[in-house]
């Protein structure tokens, strides 16, 4: 198998998303019905009818990332004939799109995976008060130089390595005043960019402890299965299958560097070819172009992407015999 499935994480919801999916194809409308009976709320409202800044609450918005991941999946099994089981190498989520991974592998259900999205991100939200965190994007900066910046921004408070994206995108969290060092630090390195992010809280870095504990009593409650496909985990950047791992490595991301160059790295180094965004935007296959020298990405998130990744699964196969 050269295939990976991969899942996107927060800042790829948009309003409207998975709309026409759901318009278009039933199997894709069942997703949906079953992640608004899981929260007791019509969570699809807000995702096709907005307003944009109730979609982009992190309590919604993963719960909806995860939703319009499994409903386009959904339809690729029914429509494209895929299976994570017999086709995909690997599955792996960008943060909350490890969750979608899980739900995608059968490790966890839909109705399970909605309900515990909403509980990460109501935690993550209260783990921190609104303006005491920040994140920063540093731009041009491989990741040991920018573990440096933040271990020199620190001083004495929280500023850890939060995403390594690949192509020298690095993403760093914790404390605002240390974040804001960061950046100002990272500019006299050499960075072509330094910029905060828009966010409402300082996602995977040591100050989401008490989201981390939250989820490790969540996650406690819930039946977690092996999945269909090993899981690259974001904070091992290698594969799991073990259901007591699985649970522990999700408690740890909470606060964990999400290590996604070396995630792709490590499934191109296993064979791994064509790696399959599922869900909303295209945001992994950017980088994925970025990451791996002739690893194709194809990203898949309406009706007019089933059949290019129909033929794209083909190809994958064709390959994985040849080889």
């Amino acid at each position: 198998m050269t295939a990976a499935f991969t899942f996107p994480g927060q800042g790829s919801q948009a309003v409207g998303m998975g709309k026409a999916l759901a318009d278009a194809f039933p199997a894709a409308r069942a997703v949906f019905d079953e992640v608004d009976a899981a929260l007791g709320e019509k969570l699809t409202a807000t995702i096709w009818d907005g307003p944009a800044e109730t979609l982009q609450l992190t309590e919604n918005a993963q719960p909806a990332l995860m939703a319009v991941s499994l409903a386009t999946l959904r339809v690729l099994e029914a429509e494209a004939g895929f299976s994570v089981g017999r086709d995909a190498a690997f599955v792996a989520g960008h943060s909350l799109g490890e969750y979608s991974a899980l739900a995608a592998a059968g490790s966890l259900t839909i109705s399970d995976t909605a309900r515990l999205l909403r509980t990460r991100g109501l935690a993550m939200q209260k783990a921190v008060p609104v303006g005491a965190g920040a994140m920063a994007a540093l731009l041009g900066l491989d990741y040991e130089a920018a573990i440096e910046v933040a271990n020199e921004a620190a001083q004495g408070q929280v500023c850890q390595a939060a995403n390594d994206n690949g192509g020298g995108q690095v993403v760093v969290s914790g404390d605002k005043a240390a974040v804001d060092r960061a950046v100002e630090i990272a500019k006299g390195k050499g960075a072509k960019r330094a910029m905060l992010l828009p966010v409402s809280a300082p996602f995977h870095c040591k100050l989401m402890q008490p989201a981390a504990d939250a989820m490790a009593e969540a996650l406690s409650k819930v039946t977690i299965k092996a999945p269909a496909a090993p899981l690259v985990s974001n904070v091992l950047a290698s594969a799991i299958t073990d259901p007591d791992e699985i649970r522990r490595r999700l408690v740890e991301q909470v606060t964990g560097t999400v290590r996604w160059r070396e995630s792709v790295t490590y499934m191109a180094g296993q064979g791994v070819t064509r790696f399959f965004e599922i869900g909303a935007g295209k945001v992994l296959t950017g980088l994925v172009k970025r990451i791996a020298d002739g690893a194709v990405g194809v990203a898949v998130g309406g009706p007019n992407d089933i059949t290019a990744a129909k033929d794209a699964l083909k190809d994958a196969l064709a390959a994985a015999k040849q080889g």
